[in-house]
């Protein structure tokens, strides 16, 4: 608990004096640079390295920067001015952000124990009895959110606010955390991971033999743990167990700083002109099938363009590598993740163009846009829905009359009964399924003997292949069932996905 109070004219939001501040700490962390950073939060005095700091902040709110292997920092550089140089180092482009503080669950505590000390030595006093007091004290978090916000602001240029653009500041104490989590009345709460001698094991070497993710995994239960315990614990339990006032630590918080920005969603419709490009990349036995994806092709440059960590391809069904997607083309969202910079509509023009204009014309894009998160969940929704439309080339065993040709065009919204196709029952379930064929068109290739041209428009979901041949009577009725011969088919085309949006 802090007092809205300067001493000494220090200021907050940075280093009191030259000789109080040197080059910041950094090592290196999966989830961005990790710093450490101690304070005192009372006198401007220079602490030294083996001195004690904040009993009750762990040194968060005035950091003092100690010299280590890493990032070089200006000696005058302020907390707010080193979360603007990473998001400058990481290339985000920002007009607004977000600020996200989590403290270990230990300061919560000793918040906690300041306030229960100052009640048992000034709960007498007039000014700890006054009702405005409470309104004077604020904590750590909060403290430490107004220091950096209006400075944070002023660096970056950029409005602070609800925002998909969110730097997370995590700071942690493993000797405070644990040592408290030790006190605290659990059974499970001596029990040690292999290895660890004694409830007090804390030395470099304990911690070099997890990874980084475990590490922050076990902090991140035990912090949980100690919260939940907390709020359950009565003021009386709190200081039989907690010393009053909170004892000084000799290390400081370790801070991460990490940016992150929220997916963000291109749309549109794509149309696969090659009958050796897969939807997705497909590898058997490492081994490539077909010469690209439509998920790499339209990943690749539109992740060039917004320089994300990466995307993620989602589209409204998917055709086989041998089909082609011709007509208005098929509904697909690319979902990029942790972007430097969102794209104007120019900018997603020119994805669309560099697309389109590729050497290989394997892929083109059509109506590509930028969307909200909403078009994901029309998108699923829809999927079940849409009907289809094709043209397959087949071929039958013995020529067609003409009444042939009527019966097949004269047929409307047919239910089939699809089970499992044979070549991907290894890879689904032994399924029956019920599907409409709503309608079909059948004509006969010019200079073709036995050839076919099958126009149709059927439910999504429905196995065309399957439809054509019968898969040895799985689907029935099939083409062949209706005709009484055999019929095979040679090429298939999806010719229209009738969606109502990304149109």
């Amino acid at each position: 608990m802090h007092r809205l109070r300067r001493r000494h004219g220090a200021s907050l939001n940075g280093p009191r004096s030259p000789s109080r501040h040197s080059t910041p700490s950094t090592t290196s962390s999966p989830s961005g640079p990790v710093y450490a950073a101690s304070c005192a939060c009372s006198e401007p005095i220079t602490l030294p390295a083996h001195d004690s700091y904040c009993s009750v902040c762990l040194g968060i709110l005035l950091p003092i920067w100690h010299q280590d292997d890493g990032l070089e920092m200006p000696h005058n550089e302020n907390i707010s001015s080193m979360i603007s140089r990473v998001v400058q180092k990481e290339g985000f482009q920002v007009d607004e952000f977000s600020l996200e503080i989590s403290l270990p669950a230990v300061i919560a505590a000793n918040e906690r124990a300041f306030r229960l000390y100052m009640k048992q030595k000034f709960g007498n006093e007039d000014w700890f009895k006054d009702k405005m007091f409470p309104q004077q004290t604020m904590s750590a978090k909060e403290a430490l959110r107004l220091l950096i916000v209006p400075s944070l602001e002023k660096q970056m240029n950029a409005k602070h606010g609800s925002s998909s653009f969110r730097i997370r500041l995590t700071y942690t104490h493993g000797d405070a955390s644990q040592k408290l989590h030790s006190l605290l009345p659990n059974e499970h709460s001596h029990k040690r991971k292999p290895g660890s001698r004694n409830g007090s094991d804390t030395s470099n070497e304990a911690h070099k033999r997890n990874s980084t993710d475990a590490n922050n995994k076990q902090i991140s239960e035990s912090d949980s743990f100690i919260y939940k315990t907390l709020e359950s614990m009565h003021d009386q339990e709190f200081c039989n167990l907690i010393q009053l006032p909170p004892e000084k630590v000799s290390k400081p918080c370790h801070l991460v700083i990490s940016c992150l920005r929220s997916p963000i969603y291109i749309g549109g419709r794509y149309l696969k002109l090659s009958r050796n490009v897969s939807q997705s990349c497909w590898i058997i036995d490492d081994e490539r099938m077909g010469e690209a994806s439509v998920e790499e092709i339209i990943g690749e440059n539109v992740r060039a363009i917004c320089r994300g960590d990466s995307c993620k391809f989602h589209a409204a069904g998917r055709e086989d590598i041998d089909v082609r997607m011709l007509g208005s083309g098929r509904p697909f969202l690319v979902e990029l993740l942790n972007v430097r910079s969102i794209p104007s509509e120019i900018e997603v023009q020119q994805i669309e163009d560099r697309i389109n204009n590729s050497e290989k014309k394997y892929v083109r894009v059509r109506n590509l846009k930028l969307v909200g998160n909403e078009i994901w969940t029309m998108m699923r929704e829809g999927e079940a829905e849409k009907q289809k439309q094709y043209a397959a080339l087949i071929w039958t065993s013995r020529e067609l009359a003409e009444n042939d040709l009527h019966n097949i065009s004269v047929t409307k919204d047919m239910e089939i009964v699809q089970k499992t196709p044979i070549r991907v029952l290894h890879r689904r379930s032994p399924l029956e399924r019920k599907r409409i064929i709503h309608w079909m068109q059948i004509e006969k290739v010019t200079n073709g003997s036995n050839y076919y041209l099958l126009h149709l428009c059927t439910q999504a979901g429905t196995y065309i292949k399957e439809f054509v041949h019968g898969d040895l009577g799985r689907t029935h009725p099939s083409i062949g069932a209706i005709l009484g011969c055999r019929a095979e088919i040679l090429q298939l085309d999806v010719t229209d996905v009738k969606m109502d949006f990304l149109q």
